[in-house]
């Protein structure tokens, strides 16, 4: 978290606010954040006077294509996102200017703050301190080992029915496990692969090559369905995450099993369980997701 949709739902929020603006300077109390290049000073005199030309995803990464052939690389991690405002720092704190979604609780851990040529500022909220910010030469990210690696987009047209099966063909491992592997397929994290699972009727558990023709069918539409509409929602916002504007996503009401132990499945009524797949939590219902 963020996954997919919270990422593309800042991308979009990002580009009216951020699009042909130029960085005149940035602040951090946690330099660790920046890990590109080796130290803040050199980040901060980089990145000045850089503009802004374009704001895309990839993965679960922010990319910001800047002039000078640079681009500039946010990755929110679990805590982290990115907000567009007016701050004022007040006892060492950073306070938005005026009432409304800024003063939410959890956009108040600012711990890098870029300013915009034009006053407003944009905000790195983050509260547990993972997210990785790095500068980049454009031709250089784009042929790393790092980006390289990832595999397709799922909400892509390439993403066909075909290439996902050619994806899955084979593998070994537990289902969930698959679906978050992010060289397989980009983006999907532990809430939607559990949302999918739970659309396809099928448990985090089972292995991937036994998975059926009709099952493989069932998890490509569940997956494209629930991203889409959790990008049309704006995401997830029932922990840190927010849109650029402070407000929350509107995915909760959506939400089917992740984070619903104990409570009862809308397809059946059986309360959902919540079982470690791979170190990390699975949520599902043991009648609609038999193994």
């Amino acid at each position: 978290m963020p996954e997919l949709p919270e990422v593309e739902t800042t991308v979009r929020g990002l580009k009216p606010k951020a699009l042909n603006r130029a960085f005149v300077g940035v602040w951090s109390d946690w330099e660790k954040l920046v890990k590109m290049p080796k130290t803040f000073f050199e980040f901060e005199k980089e990145i000045k006077n850089k503009k802004i030309n374009n704001v895309w995803r990839r993965a679960k990464n922010i990319i910001f294509d800047l002039s000078g052939g640079y681009s500039l690389l946010v990755h929110q991690k679990m805590t982290g996102h990115l907000l567009v405002g007016n701050w004022q720092k007040i006892n060492n704190n950073w306070q938005p200017q005026k009432e409304g979604p800024l003063n939410d609780p959890y956009n108040r851990f600012i711990h890098l703050m870029f300013f915009f040529d034009n006053g407003t500022m944009m905000a790195l909220s983050d509260v547990r301190k993972f997210a990785k910010v790095e500068l980049w030469e454009t031709e250089e990210l784009l042929n790393s080992e790092e980006f390289k690696k990832i595999g397709p987009e799922p909400l892509d047209k390439k993403f066909t029915f075909e290439k996902f099966k050619e994806i899955l063909k084979n593998k070994k491992g537990k289902i969930k496990q698959i679906l978050m592997d992010q060289s397989l397929i980009a983006g999907i994290g532990n809430i939607y692969a559990s949302e999918a699972l739970w659309y396809a009727k099928i448990h985090p558990e089972k292995i991937t090559f036994k998975l059926t023709e009709k099952e493989l069918k069932n998890l490509y539409q569940s997956i494209k369905k629930v991203l889409e509409l959790s990008v049309k929602l704006g995401g997830e916002s029932f922990s840190d995450y927010r849109k650029p504007d402070g407000t929350k996503g509107d995915f909760d009401t959506e939400r089917r099993a992740y984070n619903r132990e104990g409570q009862k499945c809308a397809r059946c009524g059986t309360k959902i369980k919540r079982i470690k797949v791979g170190q990390r939590s699975a949520f599902f219902c043991p009648k609609c997701q038999k193994l």
